[in-house]
C-alpha cells in the first residue's frame, strides 16, 4: 500500500536537506556554477527608427553601471532557480557580484500551483495564432515538478526554500504566494525551515471579485476567489513598515457613520487621546483637531479626505491593513496599460504593498519564478535593487520586454551558462564525457573510430562515405575554436582524406554563425544535439532510441543583415542597420502540433522576419561584453502600428571612431538567439 503524503514528508525534508546540503558544500570546494552574460542592456527602445544617444562607455567589469556608484546590477537570470541561486551563493566574478549569502533583503515567489496547468504559450503571427508547447528543458521541469502530484512538488520546492533562507539576511523577509491546491503542506515546510516562531502572517488576497463559471463538478464545492501568502522572516530582528489602505465614502455613507466640521468644511471621525498630554490637546485645541463631548472629554479628530472618481466625489480615511486583503486590484482587472499579456500577471499594487511593507529603498529584492516581472518592475519603480529569474523563454521575454518599456536602469540579462555540464554531472550512466560522445555518435548514425586509429572519443564516422562526425562536450560552449579543430581534423585525421565534417554540439556560443560562415567554404556542417537527450536516455535506454528512431539533430537558426552603410558627419558617425533575412531550423524540431508546424512553414515561406521578437544592437561591440545600446520588439507600436512585426531598420548616430564592430542580436519568438557582427 502507498504511503500518504503525511508519511511521505520525512523522506521529503531528509532528502531537501540532504540535496541543499551537497550544493553549499559545492560552494566551498570552488566548483560551482557560473551565470553567463548574454547582454548588458541599457533600455532605448526605438520610436521613429532614429537613434541619437551615444554609445555608452561602460567598461567589461560593469563599474558604474548600475547607476548606484557601487557597481550593483540588477539582474534577470534565465534557466532553472535552483541552479540561479547556486550562482548567487557562489558569486559571480565576471561581473564582480560577491557571495549574496545573507545580503537579500525581501523575497517573494509566486510558484505554480496546479499540475494540471497548459504551460503552452500564444504566439500570434501575420495571419494566423500557434500554440507554443515549453521548451524540453520546461517540459522536464515540469514533468519532474508534477511527475507524482503533490509530493513531486515539494521535493522541488523544499531545497530551494532552504537555499532562499541562505540568501535572506539576518532582518530579511519571505512572501510565498499559493492557492488551496498546496498551500497547507508548503507551509509545514515553511515551519520546518524558517521556525514556527518566525511565522508572522497568512495574508488572504481576494484575486477574483466574483464568482466565475463553474464545470460539473466544480459546482459540488464554492468556488475559491482568494490565495493565500505566507509571510515568513529571516529572525526575530526583522523590520515591517506597516501600510495604510484608503477606505471610501459615498457622501451619503459620510453624512450617516461621521461628524461634519463647518469651520473647516470637513467630516471627520473621533478617537480617544490616548497618551498625548495636555499641552499636546491645548495645541490641537487651537488646530481645531480636537472634539469636545457633552462630557467635556477631549477626542482626537481624523479629517476624512475627498478625491472626485468619475462625476462622484468619494471620500476616505486611512486604515492600517491587516492580514485580509480585499482593497487591491484582481487578477481578471489589471489595468490595460499594465497588461503584458503573461496567463498568471499579478497586479503591481500586489508587489507595492509588500515591497513597502518589508524592505527599504537600495535594498535587495528577489523574486525566483520571475513569471511577467511584477516583482522586479515595482521594485525598480520604488527604487529598490532586484533579482528575477525564470525558467520559461516566454517569461524571459516578457520581462525583458517590460523592463524596457518602463526605461530601467541598465541591467544585465544572464543565463545558467553551463546547464548541460550540470545534467551531464548528474546523470548516473555516463560517468566520461568520451562514453556519451559514443552513444551521440551511434545515435547520429555514426561508428567510432577504434583505439588504434585515434584516442580522441569524440570522432567518428559515417559508413560508406568520407563523412567524419565529431560530437563537442557536454562541460562548454561550441565556439569558432571548435569549428576550426574540426576542419583541421577533416585536413589531417587518418590521412585526411575526407569530404565533409559534421559537428554535433550541445550549448553553442552565440556568434557561432558567424563561424559556421566563415568555414562555409570547408565543407563543416553544425548540428545541435537535442537538450533532452540525457533525460531520453535515461528514461528509454540507447537501444530503444535507436529503435524508434525519435533523436533529431537540428540545424542552428541565423540572422542576416544587410552590408553597413556608415556616414562620417564630423565627429558623429551615422550607421544604418537593416536586417534582411532570418533562417530558423525547421519547424520539425520547435515544440508545435502538427497544425501549427504547418502555419509555422507558411509563415517561414513569406514572411521570415516576423519571427523576430526582439532585436538590438551594440554599436561598439568588444567582443566580450554584447552592450544592448538600441532594442525594439514587437509590441513596440510608438514606432509603427504594427504589433506583430518589428521595425528591421534604423540608423544610429554614435561618435566617431575609425574602425568598430557593430553587433547585432535577435530572439525570435520561440526564444531561439542568434548574432551577426560586422566591421566597419
Amino acid at each position: 500500500m502507498a504511503k500518504s503524503l503525511i508519511e511521505e514528508l520525512p523522506r521529503i525534508v531528509s532528502e531537501g536537506r540532504r540535496e541543499a546540503a551537497q550544493i553549499l558544500e559545492r560552494l566551498s570546494s570552488g566548483t560551482h556554477i557560473g551565470l553567463q552574460t548574454n547582454e548588458l542592456v541599457l533600455p532605448s527602445k526605438d520610436v521613429s527608427g532614429l537613434f541619437k544617444g551615444n554609445s555608452p562607455q561602460i567598461p567589461n567589469a560593469f563599474n558604474m553601471a548600475g547607476g548606484n556608484g557601487d557597481g550593483w546590477m540588477n539582474r534577470l537570470i534565465y534557466g532553472d532557480n535552483l541552479l540561479a541561486m547556486q550562482a548567487l551563493l557562489a558569486g559571480d566574478a565576471q561581473t564582480g557580484l560577491p557571495s549574496l549569502r545573507g545580503k537579500v533583503d525581501l523575497i517573494y515567489i509566486d510558484p505554480p500551483f496546479d499540475s494540471k496547468a497548459d504551460y503552452r504559450t500564444k504566439i500570434s503571427l501575420p495571419g494566423t495564432d500557434i500554440q507554443q508547447k515549453p521548451t524540453v528543458i520546461e517540459q522536464f521541469a515540469y514533468a519532474d515538478t508534477w511527475e507524482q502530484g503533490t509530493i513531486s512538488y515539494l521535493k522541488m520546492i523544499f531545497p530551494r526554500l532552504l537555499l532562499m533562507r541562505e540568501l535572506l539576511s539576518e532582518h530579511g523577509s519571505i512572501y510565498v504566494h499559493i492557492d488551496w491546491h498546496i498551500g497547507h503542506y508548503v507551509k509545514i515546510l515553511l515551519d520546518d525551515i524558517f521556525g514556527k516562531d518566525n511565522f508572522k502572517n497568512e495574508i488572504i488576497w481576494q484575486r477574483a471579485k466574483t464568482v466565475g463559471r463553474m464545470s460539473a463538478e466544480e459546482q459540488l464545492k464554492y468556488d475559491s476567489i482568494t490565495d493565500t501568502i505566507y509571510f515568513y522572516t529571516k529572525s526575530s530582528a526583522t523590520r515591517i513598515n506597516k501600510q495604510r489602505k484608503k477606505l471610501y465614502y459615498t457622501k451619503k455613507q459620510a453624512e450617516e457613520f461621521f461628524l461634519y466640521d463647518e469651520k473647516k468644511k470637513m467630516f471627520f471621525k473621533h478617537s480617544p487621546k490616548g497618551n498625548y498630554s495636555d499641552e499636546s490637546i491645548r495645541k490641537f485645541d487651537l488646530e481645531g483637531r480636537i472634539y469636545w463631548t457633552k462630557t467635556g472629554t477631549p477626542r482626537i479628530k481624523t479629517f476624512l479626505q475627498s478625491e472626485l472618481k468619475g462625476k462622484e466625489e468619494l471620500f476616505f480615511d486611512l486604515q492600517e491593513v491587516g492580514n485580509l486583503w480585499t482593497d487591491l486590484s484582481d487578477m481578471m482587472h489589471i489595468s490595460d496599460d499594465e497588461k503584458v499579456g503573461y496567463s498568471t500577471q499579478k497586479p503591481a499594487d500586489l508587489l507595492e504593498r509588500i515591497i513597502k511593507a518589508s524592505s527599504n529603498e537600495d535594498d535587495l529584492v528577489c523574486d525566483f519564478f520571475g513569471g511577467s516581472g511584477t516583482t522586479a518592475a515595482v521594485a525598480e519603480r520604488l527604487g529598490r535593487r532586484w533579482i528575477t529569474c525564470d525558467i520559461g523563454k516566454p517569461a524571459s521575454l516578457v520581462m525583458r520586454k517590460r523592463f524596457i518599456d518602463q526605461e530601467v536602469k541598465p541591467f544585465l540579462y544572464q543565463s545558467i551558462g553551463d546547464y548541460q555540464k550540470e545534467a551531464f554531472k548528474s546523470n548516473k550512466r555516463y560517468k566520461h564525457v568520451g562514453d556519451l560522445s559514443q552513444v551521440v555518435l551511434g545515435l547520429y548514425g555514426a561508428l567510432p573510430f577504434t583505439p588504434e586509429q585515434t584516442n580522441d572519443r569524440n570522432f567518428g564516422y559515417i559508413k560508406g562515405t568520407r563523412t567524419l562526425v565529431m560530437v563537442d562536450s557536454p562541460n562548454r560552449l561550441t565556439t569558432a575554436a571548435t569549428i576550426r579543430k574540426a576542419v583541421e581534423a577533416k585536413a589531417s585525421l587518418l590521412g585526411g582524406d575526407w569530404e565533409k565534417v559534421v559537428v554535433l554540439g550541445w550549448n553553442f556560443a552565440f556568434d557561432i554563425s558567424q563561424a559556421i560562415q566563415k568555414y562555409e567554404n570547408s565543407n563543416v556542417e553544425v548540428l545541435v544535439i537535442p537538450p533532452d537527450l540525457l533525460d531520453k536516455l535515461a528514461k528509454k535506454g540507447f537501444k530503444k532510441l535507436i529503435d524508434d528512431r525519435s533523436v533529431r539533430f537540428s540545424s542552428l537558426q541565423y540572422l542576416v543583415a544587410k552590408p553597413l552603410v556608415v556616414k562620417h558627419d564630423g565627429e558623429q558617425d551615422e550607421i544604418d542597420v537593416e536586417l534582411e533575412n532570418y533562417v530558423l531550423l525547421s519547424p520539425d524540431n520547435i515544440p508545435l502540433d502538427d497544425k501549427d508546424k504547418v502555419k509555422l512553414q507558411q509563415v517561414l515561406d513569406q514572411d521570415p522576419l516576423s519571427l523576430i521578437e526582439y532585436w538590438s544592437i551594440d554599436p561598439d561591440y568588444d567582443g566580450v561584453t554584447f552592450r544592448s545600446t538600441w532594442q525594439d520588439y514587437r509590441e513596440n507600436t510608438e514606432n509603427d502600428n504594427d504589433n506583430l512585426h518589428c521595425v528591421y531598420k534604423t540608423r544610429l548616430r554614435v561618435p566617431h571612431k575609425q574602425q568598430r564592430k557593430v553587433c547585432i542580436k535577435a530572439v525570435d519568438v520561440f526564444g531561439f538567439e542568434s548574432q551577426v557582427v560586422e566591421e566597419v
